[in-house]
């Protein structure tokens, strides 16, 4: 076994994946079928993607870059679907939204929180039925940005203020974001060699010595 090892080659220096690969197309419901299975991607109809299976999780990437990824479902013709995927397509169509699967999985899953409902729901008291959902489906596309956790804070903040407005809840996500933390004080040691003293007006009064009443420096 000694005599062996000078001859062996070294170990990878990277590990290999374990990820059964496909290559899917985006069907009409924006969903790529993955073995047994439909996942949704926010990606035009047609488009060829790789979707990636592990063990717990299959991801879907396009042009180098993860676009989705969704625990493994290992049931058979299943959808697994992601209501941030159908934002977009939702504004255009906000009847659909309050039925829609997406909504459903999102509510069964816990992503959907009391507080989004209350909010939504005085905004289509306020705007009317299809304005504030539509309203309501732009306030979720900040969750893309700022995180949905971060998002619901904002909104349950904004429901104890009673204000009901997208661009409200823009700024408290942006206030929250752009709020620096207090830094501790710096030492400033050799720097002091330069302090110097504040500056005075004492060697002008000389001048008032060869002042005359007429307003004139003799």
């Amino acid at each position: 076994m000694y005599l062996e090892r000078e001859h062996l080659q070294a170990l990878a220096g990277e590990g290999f994946d374990l990820a059964a690969i496909h290559f899917p197309h985006v069907n009409t419901s924006g969903c790529v079928k993955v073995l047994t299975n439909f996942y949704s991607v926010p990606l035009p109809v047609g488009v060829e993607v790789q979707a990636k299976v592990h063990s717990s999780y299959v991801e879907i990437w396009h042009q180098g870059e993860c676009v989705a990824r969704h625990d493994r479902c290992f049931q058979r013709q299943q959808k697994v679907l992601n209501l941030e995927h159908y934002l977009e397509a939702l504004t255009k169509k906000p009847g659909a939204f309050a039925g829609s699967t997406p909504l459903e999985q999102w509510r069964a899953q816990g992503r959907w929180p009391a507080s989004f409902d209350r909010f939504w729901e005085t905004l289509k008291q306020r705007r009317g039925q299809q304005p504030g959902t539509r309203a309501m489906i732009d306030v979720l596309l900040l969750g893309r940005q700022h995180g949905y956790p971060r998002l619901q804070a904002v909104v349950e903040k904004a429901l104890d203020m009673n204000c009901f407005d997208v661009e409200a809840v823009r700024l408290l996500l942006d206030a929250g974001r752009n709020r620096k933390e207090p830094r501790e004080a710096v030492e400033v040691g050799a720097l002091r060699v330069y302090d110097r003293p504040q500056p005075t007006t004492r060697n002008y009064d000389q001048l008032l010595r060869n002042y005359s009443g007429s307003g004139v420096l003799q």
